[in-house]
């Protein structure tokens, strides 16, 4: 079972040195690889190429970095690529990105690019060289309405076109991670499904991630947090504690990886994987 976490690129000198010291701390868990995020409609696009140049270079982890149709042409995207595999860059994250304004804004098409990440997966083949994953969603996704058939169709596709890998949305059941697989494998796929996982520490970052993912937020879990949210330390706490429970009952179901979405902070990681036994792996 691989262990991985995501950053995304900070905005200026503090963000970028909190960033360095959630890195250098989750050296502890010795991660199979590290992922870089855009942000909404590509703004962070450069960002994402240097920072994951300079972590592939401080760290010598593999990295994934993550390509979107958003605001680029085809050419755009190719020169994007030629600078990932510049730089030692194998892995690549293609997505098809939100529009400006978040997921629930109208696409827009950019003259001469794609509007579809199975688009990029075959640019990125057409490449040679880049191992290329996608995404995932256990809860449905927004576009498809949740219509699960058609979310299968197009995860089939792209491990068609020469996608090895996906990583989920973060979710909060067990079972619709279990659901989805189950699934996938009716229909004749051996996609690895890696689990996305989500470390609660902010009740407002909650709201707001679930909002613009789409990913729905159980009663129960809504109601805990919101009863604490004004206790930073109590959603710490709690949000380790779901998570630790999460990580648990996917690994018993032979999950073939667990993702961390660190939001560039290491403690609520450490003591999730603390409680796993997964640090000291390297």
């Amino acid at each position: 079972m691989t262990v991985s976490v995501e950053f995304f690129p900070p905005k200026d000198d503090a963000g970028e040195a909190r960033l360095w010291e959630a890195s250098s701390a989750l050296e502890t868990i010795a991660p199979d690889f590290i992922s870089v995020t855009y942000g909404a409609g590509g703004s962070t696009r450069d960002r994402t190429i240097a920072i994951t140049k300079e972590i592939t270079k401080r760290t010598g982890r593999d990295t994934v970095a993550h390509l979107t149709c958003v605001g680029s042409t085809k050419d755009e995207l190719l020169k994007i690529l030629s600078q990932y595999r510049g730089a030692g860059i194998k892995s690549i994250l293609a997505l098809r990105g939100d529009p400006v304004g978040g997921p629930a804004a109208t696409w827009v098409t950019t003259d001469g690019g794609f509007d579809h990440a199975d688009q990029l997966v075959e640019l990125a083949i057409s490449q040679g060289g880049f191992e290329v994953g996608v995404a995932a969603f256990p809860d449905g996704h927004p576009a498809s309405s949740r219509n699960s058939e058609k979310d299968i169709d197009v995860l089939i596709r792209k491990e068609q076109l020469g996608a090895t890998f996906a990583t989920t949305q973060f979710f909060f059941e067990s079972s619709k991670w279990e659901t989805l697989v189950a699934k996938l494998s009716a229909r004749g796929s051996n996609l690895p499904i890696i689990a996305g996982i989500l470390p609660i520490t902010n009740v407002k970052q909650l709201n707001r991630m679930a909002e613009l993912g789409g990913t729905p937020i159980p009663g129960n879990i809504s109601k805990l947090f919101n009863e604490i949210s004004e206790d930073p330390d109590a959603v710490r706490k709690a949000g380790v504690e779901l998570a630790t429970k999460l990580c648990e009952e996917l690994i018993a179901l032979k999950v073939p990886g667990l993702h961390f979405y660190t939001m560039n902070t290491a403690v609520a990681t450490l003591e999730i994987c603390q409680n796993l036994g997964l640090t000291k792996r390297g």
